[in-house]
Protein backbone atom coordinates (compact mmCIF):
# COMPACT_ATOMS: atom_id res chain seq x y z
CA UNK A 1 0.00 0.00 0.00
CA UNK A 2 1.57 3.20 -0.83
CA UNK A 3 -0.50 7.00 -1.54
CA UNK A 4 0.57 8.92 -3.98
CA UNK A 5 0.07 13.07 -4.30
CA UNK A 6 0.65 15.15 -7.04
CA UNK A 7 4.65 15.46 -6.18
CA UNK A 8 4.77 12.71 -3.40
CA UNK A 9 4.85 8.75 -2.76
CA UNK A 10 4.00 7.86 0.72
CA UNK A 11 5.85 4.75 1.46
CA UNK A 12 4.59 3.38 4.41
CA UNK A 13 7.84 0.86 5.88
CA UNK A 14 7.40 -2.06 6.86
CA UNK A 15 8.75 -3.56 10.05
CA UNK A 16 11.88 -4.75 8.55
CA UNK A 17 12.74 -1.47 6.91
CA UNK A 18 11.70 0.35 10.19
CA UNK A 19 14.77 -1.60 11.30
CA UNK A 20 17.06 -1.27 8.31
CA UNK A 21 16.00 2.97 8.77
CA UNK A 22 17.64 2.42 12.75
CA UNK A 23 20.19 0.33 11.84
CA UNK A 24 21.33 1.11 7.87
CA UNK A 25 19.99 3.78 6.01
CA UNK A 26 22.58 3.03 2.91
CA UNK A 27 20.82 -0.58 2.81
CA UNK A 28 16.78 1.02 3.23
CA UNK A 29 17.66 3.58 0.07
CA UNK A 30 19.19 0.75 -1.80
CA UNK A 31 15.71 -1.16 -1.00
CA UNK A 32 12.96 1.52 -1.68
CA UNK A 33 15.09 2.98 -4.51
CA UNK A 34 15.49 6.59 -2.94
CA UNK A 35 17.65 8.67 -0.67
CA UNK A 36 17.51 10.10 2.45
CA UNK A 37 17.75 13.46 3.03
CA UNK A 38 14.90 13.89 5.77
CA UNK A 39 15.63 14.77 9.54
CA UNK A 40 18.42 13.07 10.86
CA UNK A 41 18.46 10.02 12.87
CA UNK A 42 19.43 11.38 15.93
CA UNK A 43 18.61 12.06 19.51
CA UNK A 44 15.05 12.28 20.39
CA UNK A 45 13.81 11.45 17.01
CA UNK A 46 16.06 8.20 16.71
CA UNK A 47 14.31 7.35 20.22
CA UNK A 48 11.13 8.12 18.90
CA UNK A 49 11.83 5.75 15.73
CA UNK A 50 13.32 2.91 17.76
CA UNK A 51 10.26 3.42 19.90
CA UNK A 52 7.77 2.81 17.30
CA UNK A 53 9.89 -0.51 15.86
CA UNK A 54 9.51 -2.00 19.28
CA UNK A 55 5.80 -1.27 19.01
CA UNK A 56 5.32 -2.98 15.37
CA UNK A 57 7.08 -6.26 16.77
CA UNK A 58 4.37 -6.51 19.69
CA UNK A 59 1.55 -5.43 17.29
CA UNK A 60 2.21 -6.34 13.62
CA UNK A 61 -0.90 -6.52 12.26
CA UNK A 62 -1.26 -2.87 12.98
CA UNK A 63 1.78 -2.07 11.71
CA UNK A 64 0.54 1.24 9.72
CA UNK A 65 -0.68 2.70 12.89
CA UNK A 66 2.92 2.05 14.71
CA UNK A 67 5.07 2.56 11.55
CA UNK A 68 6.15 5.83 9.50
CA UNK A 69 5.66 6.59 6.00
CA UNK A 70 8.26 8.20 3.88
CA UNK A 71 7.81 11.39 1.92
CA UNK A 72 9.35 10.52 -1.56
CA UNK A 73 9.50 13.21 -3.85
CA UNK A 74 8.37 11.57 -7.24
CA UNK A 75 11.20 13.18 -9.66
CA UNK A 76 13.98 12.29 -8.01
CA UNK A 77 13.13 9.62 -4.96
CA UNK A 78 14.88 11.92 -2.80
CA UNK A 79 13.10 11.29 0.99
CA UNK A 80 12.01 14.40 2.03
CA UNK A 81 10.28 13.88 5.29
CA UNK A 82 8.06 11.26 7.36
CA UNK A 83 5.04 10.96 9.17
CA UNK A 84 3.31 7.97 11.19
CA UNK A 85 0.60 7.90 12.76
CA UNK A 86 1.09 7.74 16.47
CA UNK A 87 -1.28 5.04 17.44
CA UNK A 88 -4.03 2.81 16.61
CA UNK A 89 -7.24 4.46 16.48
CA UNK A 90 -8.89 5.19 20.26
CA UNK A 91 -12.07 4.37 21.39
CA UNK A 92 -13.38 7.83 20.29
CA UNK A 93 -12.20 6.87 16.82
CA UNK A 94 -9.31 9.39 16.78
CA UNK A 95 -5.57 8.66 15.46
CA UNK A 96 -3.00 11.16 15.82
CA UNK A 97 -0.63 11.95 13.01
CA UNK A 98 3.10 13.40 13.48
CA UNK A 99 5.46 14.80 10.92
CA UNK A 100 8.90 16.27 10.30
CA UNK A 101 10.32 17.24 7.08
CA UNK A 102 14.11 18.25 6.00
CA UNK A 103 15.25 21.51 6.92
CA UNK A 104 16.39 21.97 3.26
CA UNK A 105 12.82 21.15 1.42
CA UNK A 106 10.78 23.23 4.16
CA UNK A 107 8.38 25.99 2.91
CA UNK A 108 7.73 23.87 -0.52
CA UNK A 109 4.17 22.62 0.65
CA UNK A 110 5.48 18.96 0.76
CA UNK A 111 4.24 18.44 3.95
CA UNK A 112 0.43 20.02 3.37
CA UNK A 113 0.36 17.58 0.02
CA UNK A 114 1.31 14.39 2.40
CA UNK A 115 -0.97 15.55 5.37
CA UNK A 116 -3.56 15.84 3.62
CA UNK A 117 -3.38 12.41 1.73
CA UNK A 118 -2.70 10.18 4.64
CA UNK A 119 -5.38 11.94 6.79
CA UNK A 120 -7.91 10.81 3.60
CA UNK A 121 -6.19 7.89 3.68
CA UNK A 122 -7.07 7.26 7.48
CA UNK A 123 -10.76 8.76 7.58
CA UNK A 124 -10.99 5.94 5.20
CA UNK A 125 -10.53 3.36 7.85
CA UNK A 126 -13.15 1.66 9.72
CA UNK A 127 -12.00 2.69 13.46
CA UNK A 128 -11.11 6.51 12.87
CA UNK A 129 -13.62 8.89 13.11
CA UNK A 130 -11.18 12.42 13.40
CA UNK A 131 -7.28 12.53 12.93
CA UNK A 132 -6.09 14.86 15.81
CA UNK A 133 -2.32 16.09 16.30
CA UNK A 134 -0.21 18.12 18.56
CA UNK A 135 1.52 21.44 17.92
CA UNK A 136 4.19 23.35 20.20
CA UNK A 137 2.38 26.95 20.89
CA UNK A 138 5.03 28.41 19.20
CA UNK A 139 4.86 26.01 16.01
CA UNK A 140 3.80 28.15 12.89
CA UNK A 141 4.93 26.20 10.46
CA UNK A 142 3.25 23.13 11.62
CA UNK A 143 -0.07 24.85 12.80
CA UNK A 144 -0.34 26.48 9.49
CA UNK A 145 0.13 23.01 7.62
CA UNK A 146 -2.79 21.88 9.84
CA UNK A 147 -5.07 24.77 8.85
CA UNK A 148 -4.42 24.30 5.17
CA UNK A 149 -5.12 20.92 5.63
CA UNK A 150 -8.25 21.40 7.32
CA UNK A 151 -7.68 20.93 10.83
CA UNK A 152 -9.56 23.37 13.58
CA UNK A 153 -7.87 23.85 17.37
CA UNK A 154 -9.96 22.51 20.26
CA UNK A 155 -7.59 22.54 23.23
CA UNK A 156 -4.79 24.66 24.47
CA UNK A 157 -2.62 24.42 27.15
CA UNK A 158 1.26 23.81 27.33
CA UNK A 159 0.57 22.85 23.25
CA UNK A 160 -2.24 23.27 20.74
CA UNK A 161 -4.44 20.54 20.00
CA UNK A 162 -6.04 20.04 16.67
CA UNK A 163 -8.51 17.96 15.14
CA UNK A 164 -9.88 16.84 11.33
Amino acid sequence: MRIQTERLELIPLMPNQLKLWIEDIKELEKELECYYKAEPMEGFFFEIVKGQYEITQNDPNNYLWHSFFFLVRKEDRVVVGSADFKDIPNENGEVEIGYGLGKEFEHNGYMTEAVKAMCQWALKQNDVTSVIAETDLDGLASQRILERCGFKKYKEEETLWWRL
